[in-house]
């Protein structure tokens, strides 16, 4: 589209150029032949006087020279009574043309060797004399060059100036339209963060508004299936943990070894599908101010539906900090995902009887949730928080700690294990309030492991540390009884309502 702009400003330039140019070289050249003809005119003129006065041969050569000599000029006296013609200066016109303008009784230009001659008739005594004076072809195109030249200049420059402005204006049309391409090619093969910049023509800059409003809509789209995908087979981790603790009071028979077989198997299908999920979910940034979430709510919600479940088994559970509201950056569902990851490794990786408690602490600009138990800790909480980051080993899946770690980091926060003051592990998470996404200090960072004093290995209620240095933690315990189950279903069913 460059390049067809410059043609059409090339070729409409040029015809203007030319429309102007030419004639004005012909009249610029007309000018020059008047002018010098007007020269001649006025130089016949000089010796008119003397042929109405005289026809004697000496004066009007004395006349002659008097004009400039008789090389340019000669005067031609017709025969009178008693005498012959009379043929003064040289003579350069043909006789036919002198006999000519003489029968005519006007002037008359003829073209000579060298340039041309007027012929100028004056009545006399004895007749029609002709004047003849010469007029050399370089007076007659005398500056006619030069003209020309300064006009092919001035045409010249005013092409190449319209091509150059008519460049300047393609450019500043192409590229906005070779940027909203390449745009729309990187968004194509599934950069999603491609956009354009919003400048240009009107036009143009009202397509690249319409394309990163769909690109953000693309990727809101995505990111809420995929958030959708994993939340939803998240959330069967829980009745699924309740299959599992009470297949152990199915006793040893083959059914039930077949039925403990096939709830582990789910289990692992669901990790799977929760994994792919959010490796492939593009990190998205907190809520903004007055978004997000009240979380002693979500807390006190999500504690009144694991207090079943602790009530069962023996627990004892302690809650603080959720007396008030305490808003957060973050969405509801996100925060509550995050505390069923952390409660229910509780339950799934210390014992039956293990007090756990969950603390909202509420600063100036953070809020700090703190989860703890008094379970055995792991015996390598580094290798727990790498597994945070995705990898899944040892038969871990690291979803749980990554959930939280994801939650924390959108808000410029992050994770960290430690001691707690029950005797076991201790999850903290920070919340920043700005909800501007991770600062410096803290970009990049996948959490901490934190070692108190007392010379113990802190450990970890992730799902990042599920199996991981827990005594028995692969191995099945015995459930409560079956009112457990129908108690836990009924919990859960209302705590479906949660968003």
């Amino acid at each position: 589209m460059r390049w067809a702009l410059v043609k059409v400003c090339l070729a409409v330039t040029t015809m203007v150029v030319v429309a102007f140019a030419v004639p004005l070289g012909l009249v610029v050249k007309e000018m020059a032949r008047d002018r010098a003809f007007s020269n001649a005119e006025r130089e016949a003129a000089v010796v008119v006087p003397a042929l109405s006065i005289t026809t004697d041969r000496d004066q009007l050569e004395r006349v002659l020279a008097s004009g400039g000599g008789d090389d340019g000029m000669a005067v031609h006296l017709p025969a009178g009574p008693g005498r012959a013609a009379v043929d003064l200066g040289r003579q350069r016109a043909g006789n036919e043309d002198i006999a000519t303008v003489r029968r005519m009784g006007r002037a008359s230009t003829a073209e000579v060797p060298g340039g041309f001659v007027l012929l100028q008739p004056v009545a006399v005594s004895v007749g029609t004399a002709v004047i003849e004076v010469f007029v050399p072809e370089a007076e007659v195109t005398n500056g006619v060059g030069t003209a020309w030249a300064v006009l092919a200049a001035v045409g010249a420059a005013l092409v190449v100036g319209s091509v150059a402005v008519a460049d300047r204006l393609g450019v500043r049309m192409v590229r906005p339209a070779q940027r909203l391409a390449v745009g729309a090619h990187e968004l194509g093969e599934g950069r999603l963060g491609a956009r354009v910049p919003e400048d240009g023509p009107t036009e143009l800059r009202r397509a690249a508004v319409a394309f990163n409003s769909m690109a953000d809509q693309v990727v809101q789209l995505l990111a809420n299936e995929r958030e959708l995908a994993a939340d939803l087979s998240h959330r069967l981790r829980t009745p699924l943990t309740v299959l599992r603790l009470n297949t152990a009071s199915l006793g040893d028979s083959p059914a039930a070894d077949q039925t403990r077989s096939a709830v582990a198997q789910l289990e692992r299908e669901v990790d799977t599908i929760i994994r792919t999920a959010r490796e492939a979910k593009p990190q998205t940034a907190a809520a903004g101010p007055g978004a997000g979430c009240d979380a002693a709510e979500v807390v006190r919600e999500r504690m009144a539906f694991w207090s079943a479940l602790a009530e069962d088994e023996g627990r004892k559970v302690r809650l603080a900090g959720v007396e008030r509201p305490v808003r957060i950056p973050v969405a509801r569902a996100d925060l509550a995902a995050a505390l069923d990851a952390l409660l229910g490794n509780v339950f799934r990786h210390t014992p039956e009887g293990t007090a756990f408690a969950v603390d909202v602490h509420n600063a100036e600009d953070a809020v700090i949730v703190l989860v703890s138990d008094a379970g055995p800790g792991i015996a390598d909480p580094e290798a727990a928080m790498a597994r945070g980051r995705g990898s899944g080993s040892d038969g871990s899946t690291g979803l749980g700690l990554d959930i939280v770690r994801r939650l924390a980091e959108s808000t410029g926060g992050d994770v960290r294990i430690g001691s707690s003051v029950l005797g076991g592990t201790e999850v903290r998470i920070w919340l920043q309030l700005d909800g501007h996404g991770p600062t410096p200090a803290r970009r990049g960072h996948r959490g901490a492991v934190r070692r108190r004093g007392r010379g113990r290995t802190a450990g970890g209620t992730g799902g990042a540390f599920e199996g991981a240095g827990r005594p028995g933690a692969g191995e099945p315990r015995q459930a409560a009884g079956g009112s457990r189950v129908a108690r836990m279903v009924s919990t859960f069913n209302r705590s479906r309502s949660l968003p």
